[in-house]
């Protein structure tokens, strides 16, 4: 699935509170740039990228920008 977005633009929402995640997740929200519930940063897909994202799956939005 993730092949399909590598090299492009995609845009990550942050949708849920990140009160309960561990250090290591809180770190991966700060890292793709999200700062609280509804806030969005375009970021260039990348491995590390998806590798974020994967982490905080349950808590993020993802589609192409």
């Amino acid at each position: 699935m993730w092949n399909n977005f590598l090299n492009k633009k995609i845009k990550v929402t942050q949708v849920k509170s990140e009160t309960k995640l561990n250090e290591r997740q809180k770190g991966n929200v700060i890292g793709l740039g999200l700062r609280g519930v509804n806030t969005t940063s375009v970021l260039d897909c990348t491995s590390s990228t998806i590798g974020m994202i994967k982490k905080v799956n349950h808590i993020v939005k993802v589609e192409l920008a």
